[in-house]
């Protein structure tokens, strides 16, 4: 009984023994590679760079008050379309009362002087008409008669444009807004009620509104100086809106930026190229944008995958099926590429079978 048990194990370990071998000696032996094939195939090809930016207005107009006050009335709301000329808000006035003082101050003497040459140029009127004066000494209070009455208009056109923003002579209204071009109002910053300054040479004064003509649109980029030299004005963009899936633009390049701008430790160059405005699609100032620059384009060209192409001592090469699973280096000459894709000039054509690297 004791050598059947000593039998039986002495056999088991010697399966086990002998089992582990096998398959260690068959997970030691490495299974042939067998290489996949592919063919060229026709195609176009575009070689293209990007940039990024906006979509804003050519042209954007600030509109600004002539005088300080409140705003009373605003007659725009962001959206609407206004012709130049159109009135925009009304400003109350709340005059200085410094500047107010000193204009009434000079209408007061303006009218005193007005009194006194009144009284002389009637007495000098009568002694000329009787003949006891010349025409000539006359005519000097004719004169100054003539400039006091001056000065007293202009002195109530000042006090009239302080207090009221209107100038009696002219008619011309200072304390109404009104558009200075054709467009769209883009932003209305305030509301009524709000205290706003006047343009002048030391200040910028308040903006009442944005306006912008909305059918003449510039994509405005930065392009990475690696690519700068590439392009140069009047090559086409194809612009795609992240707001606007599914669609893209066309644009031409009008202006590249002759200095660069450092960006994170990149030099950028700012880019400019007019939109194609499109009659159906309304496009928003802001809108951010990539657009792609055409460099260099081909249709209906042989190709292959890049990745299938062999680069050695500055030539190129693909392996080309020689029989069964037996392959040969095949220089070949390359033009255009778009990363993907790769034109072929010559080496290959279409009928020819050539390692497949790309997995």
């Amino acid at each position: 009984m004791k050598k059947i048990v000593f039998f039986f194990f002495l056999g088991l370990i010697a399966f086990i023994f002998i089992g582990t071998a096998v398959f260690l000696y068959n997970k030691s032996q490495e299974k042939p590679v067998i290489y996949q094939t592919t063919q060229a195939f026709q195609t176009s090809i575009v070689k293209k760079t990007v940039a990024t930016g906006k979509i804003l207005p050519r042209k954007e107009i600030e509109i600004k008050p002539q005088v300080s006050g409140v705003i009373d009335t605003l007659f725009i709301e962001a959206g609407d379309q206004v012709k130049k000329g159109d009135l925009l808000a009304r400003i109350e006035l709340i005059p200085n009362m410094e500047h107010l003082s000193s204009a009434e101050s000079q209408l007061e003497t303006a009218r005193i002087n007005l009194r006194n040459a009144t009284l002389e140029y009637e007495k000098q009127k009568e002694l000329y008409e009787k003949k006891l004066i010349s025409e000539i000494e006359y005519n000097k209070f004719v004169l100054n008669f003539q400039l006091q009455q001056e000065a007293v208009n202009s002195a109530e056109n000042n006090v009239a444009l302080i207090k009221e923003g209107a100038s009696k002579k002219s008619g011309k209204v200072a304390n109404l807004v009104r558009s200075t071009i054709d467009g769209m109002v883009l932003v209305v910053p305030f509301r009524e009620g709000t205290f706003v300054t006047e343009t002048n040479t030391f200040n910028q004064g308040t903006t009442i509104a944005n306006i912008a003509n909305m059918q003449d649109l510039l994509f405005v980029g930065k392009l990475d100086e690696s690519e700068i030299g590439k392009v140069k004005e009047g090559m086409e963009l194809i612009l795609n809106i992240g707001a606007i899936e599914g669609q893209s633009f066309k644009a031409a390049l009008e202006y590249i930026s002759p200095k660069g701008e450092d960006d994170q430790g990149t030099i950028k160059f700012e880019i400019k190229a007019a939109i194609e405005t499109p009659q159906d699609t309304f496009l928003r100032a802001g809108y951010s944008a990539n657009a792609d620059i055409v460099l260099a384009k081909k249709d209906n060209v042989l190709a292959i995958n890049e990745g299938d192409l062999i680069l050695e001592n500055g030539k190129a090469y693909v392996e080309v099926e020689t029989g069964e699973q037996e392959f040969e280096k095949q220089e070949v000459s390359t033009g255009i590429s778009d990363g993907i894709n790769i034109e072929i000039l010559s080496g290959i054509d279409l009928q020819t079978k050539f390692k497949k690297l790309v997995k």
